[in-house]
Parts: C-alpha cells; structure tokens; sequence
C-alpha cells in the first residue's frame, strides 16, 4: 500500500500535506489511530477489507514473522504486530511515507520491525536474508508488479515452507501466473479490489 498503490490512473497530485489516519482494529493497539502521510496514491487497505482479511488470518498470525512488500502506510503490517506477530519487516520506496512508518512504530513502541527505504523489486530481487511465514502483497494498481513480486518472493527464497502470502489486486487483472506451489484457499471481492490469501506448499 506505497506510493502509487491501488489508485486510479487518472488521480492527480495531492500538494496539500495533509494528513489521513489509519485504525488498528485489535490486538494490543486496539482502537489506535495513527497519523499516515497523504501522498498520491497512498490508499490504505479499507477496514472493511482489513478486517475479513484479519479474520481470515486470526489462527495465524501470533509468533509469525512478517513481510509487508508495499507497506505504504503500514496498516496491515501494524495490525500484524498489534496481534502479536514476532517481527515484521515494512519495505516502502517513499523516504516520507518510510519516516511516517517509523514514526508510527516508534509511537506504539514497537521494537520488533524494522522500516527499509527501498524499491521492494529490487531489494526481493536478491537472495532472501531472511525467510517469512506471512507475506503481504499490495502492489501499485495496473504496473503489473504482482506476479514479478509472487515470483521473486519464490525463486529468491524469501517464503517458510506453509507460508501465507495475502494478495490484493483490481479486479480487471483475472489471470494470475503464480507459483505452481502456491494454493488459493481464500479469495473475495469488495468493489473493484479482489484480496486472496495463499498458502506455499514446499517443493
């Protein structure tokens, strides 16, 4: 949920520095809200979305290490950890959004993740330093940077055997060429945003 995620295309600049918030819906910063940088193309995943999704993962997210591949305004890495994931790692390419994120994590003191400044293609496009249980996938809507994501997240080596990976995507894009051994075993709609869950099955 960076920079230039899930927008229209047509959607101008927003110039007035203003800010939006973002909600924790529970956990241990249940009711939380934090301040998020309103920057084009930033766009929070909808509590609505959020918590079917969380719902979803309820049964397992605690003791989980996390990946938030777009984290933008950090909404769903933040509501991983207030539900006692371990750590969460939050990649985001906007140096203002990034100092946001800190700030944030700073603010509910959570020592546990860390915030990089970086291209996430890029930085997945090396060998994983580490591997992950639970992965978010929120790339810019219509850049087609979903499946090359999916991909290096595989090849790379950055996915626990069982690992999940949450998926969100307009609805125009229908056929997804994932990894052979990732399994949908959840998938719904909400307007012109489809979000699915994966499981990876060891190779």
């Amino acid at each position: 949920m960076g920079t230039n995620q899930r927008l229209r295309s047509k959607q101008k600049v927003n110039t007035s520095g203003k800010q939006g918030q973002i909600r924790i819906i529970a956990g241990q910063w249940r009711g939380r809200k934090l301040p998020v940088k309103d920057l084009e193309g930033l766009r929070p995943t909808t509590d609505r979305v959020k918590e079917t999704v969380f719902n979803w993962l309820a049964m397992d997210i605690r003791g989980t290490t996390c990946l938030d591949c777009f984290s933008g305004s950090g909404s769903l890495g933040l509501e991983a950890l207030s539900r006692y994931a371990t750590s969460a790692v939050l990649l985001e390419r906007d140096k203002s959004a990034a100092k946001q994120l800190q700030t944030n994590l700073d603010t509910v003191k959570a020592s546990n993740a860390k915030v990089i400044c970086t291209d996430s293609m890029s930085y997945l496009a090396q060998t994983a330093q580490q591997k992950f249980d639970l992965v978010f996938v929120d790339p810019p809507f219509r850049k087609g940077l979903l499946e090359p994501c999916c991909q290096l997240l595989e090849t790379n080596g950055w996915l626990k055997d069982n690992a999940l990976i949450y998926l969100e995507r307009e609805k125009e894009l229908e056929q997804l060429t994932l990894p052979t051994n990732w399994g949908l075993i959840k998938d719904k709609a909400a307007g012109q945003v489809i979000y699915q869950i994966y499981q990876r099955q060891p190779k």
